[in-house]
């Protein structure tokens, strides 16, 4: 079955058994009518489980009234057209927020329209009424707010998986995004969005091992992107090339994480104009390659034992990366490394544990092939905060989670 087929089938039954439930949020109040078939129906196991994540961010969402914006209602009613038929149990959600957070317009709804009723014309009527519905509530879907500007991707994909965990049958991610990861270890900010080698560098920081791995719990989930590189009027656009990096960029994400990954290369734009939609206050932008800067955060638990200097070995190779990254970025002007250390230790050594750290950093990116006279390091003693990117989150963040993020290596390539 084709890419576009399989799509179709699993948004087929996100159509039906969505169609009861999404736009009333599961309430006990619907007046449509042709919906209320799901409320009393269980779930059908065997016909597996679908969850569909609509990015919920700034760059998605018209800002000056008159200008198109993505319309994911309306791609998916296209996919509906081709009447595949599944029964899915089907949860859809919005995300956005640094953390990934995700309001959840429906959960685990029951889909399994002919089960529903034994009479054919009725299971047609209950059929086509869970389509209309299901348009309905990706529409709300679209519409909702974020709790917070900006978006982890991967992280939306951990709780679309994470929904997906105790689901038996096939089990089906439908992400409906633009790609912009604009915090954690696929922030795209500072991406060239031309580089083979950029992705590999960011995948290995998005699989470091152990506890310091982003990458989510995917296996045997098939996950499908729809929209990639298709971002709101008004703002900064991705050309077609652009367009392939993001999806070669997000299946690789996705296989490494352990899915079967396939991304849509149709046009996801509405037909008219949208209306504006105010953001989050202070959203980030990706400007696709524009900026001279990107930073690459890596924390310094990964990297180091407390209070020490020398390197942990399964460190290095992420390091070997961010060096062949800094390589071949073009025109690169200078790599800067910058070492903090958090509050538990001693004034005294804050400033010599922190440059020795950036100092360490700095030789392994220099032994691997980034000239010594574009590298320097500093160590900057204390952390004042966290990343813009991290700031936000920082009042949920527990005391290790800020420890790490306090104890981190900051490395800024520099573009003339």
């Amino acid at each position: 079955m084709s890419a576009a087929r399989r799509l179709s089938a699993i948004v087929t039954a996100v159509g039906v058994l969505t169609a009861a439930t999404l736009l009333t949020g599961c309430g006990e109040k619907d007046d449509r009518a042709g919906c209320a078939w799901t409320k009393t129906q269980a779930p059908t196991a065997e016909a597996g489980s679908t969850v569909v994540l609509v990015d919920g961010s700034a760059s998605v969402h018209v800002k000056k009234a008159g200008a198109r914006g993505p319309d994911y209602a309306q791609t998916v009613d296209d996919l509906l057209s081709k009447q595949d038929e599944h029964g899915e149990t089907v949860s859809i959600g919005t995300f956005g927020g640094p953390a990934g957070d995700v309001v959840w317009t429906v959960q685990e709804r029951p889909g399994d329209w002919k089960k529903s009723n034994d009479n054919p014309g009725n299971q047609e009527l209950n059929r086509q009424a869970a389509n209309d519905c299901l348009r309905d509530d990706l529409v709300k879907a679209e519409q909702e707010r974020p709790v917070d500007g900006g978006t982890d991707v991967l992280a939306a994909l951990a709780a679309g998986a994470e929904r997906l965990s105790d689901a038996k049958g096939e089990r089906h991610l439908i992400v409906l995004s633009d790609g912009l990861s604009t915090t954690g270890c696929a922030d795209l900010r500072g991406a060239q969005f031309g580089s083979a080698q950029d992705i590999k560098s960011i995948v290995s920081v998005c699989a470091a091992r152990g506890d310091f791995s982003e990458l989510p719990r995917l296996s045997g989930v098939k996950v499908t992107f729809v929209g990639l590189g298709h971002s709101a009027g008004g703002q900064p656009s991705a050309d077609r090339a652009q367009r392939v990096w993001l999806r070669t960029l997000w299946t690789t994400l996705c296989e490494r994480a352990g899915g079967i990954c396939d991304a849509q290369d149709s046009s996801v734009m509405a037909e008219s104009p949208a209306p504006a939609r105010p953001g989050s206050p202070g959203e980030p932008v990706v400007r696709y390659g524009a900026g001279r800067f990107r930073t690459i955060t890596l924390s310094g638990a990964a990297l180091f034992d407390t209070d020490s200097r020398r390197l942990r070995p399964g460190a290095v190779p992420t390091i070997i990366d961010v060096a062949a990254t800094a390589r071949t970025t073009p025109s690169l002007d200078r790599v800067v490394v910058n070492g903090y250390v958090d509050p538990r230790g001693g004034l005294n050594n804050d400033h010599e544990l922190s440059q020795a750290r950036a100092d360490a950093v700095r030789d392994v990116l220099v032994g691997h092939g980034v000239a010594a006279s574009r590298v320097t390091a500093h160590g900057l003693g204390r952390s004042a905060s966290c990343p813009d990117s991290e700031e936000k989150a920082a009042e949920n963040m527990t005391r290790e989670q800020r420890l790490q993020c306090d104890r981190r290596v900051d490395i800024e390539i520099i573009r003339k």
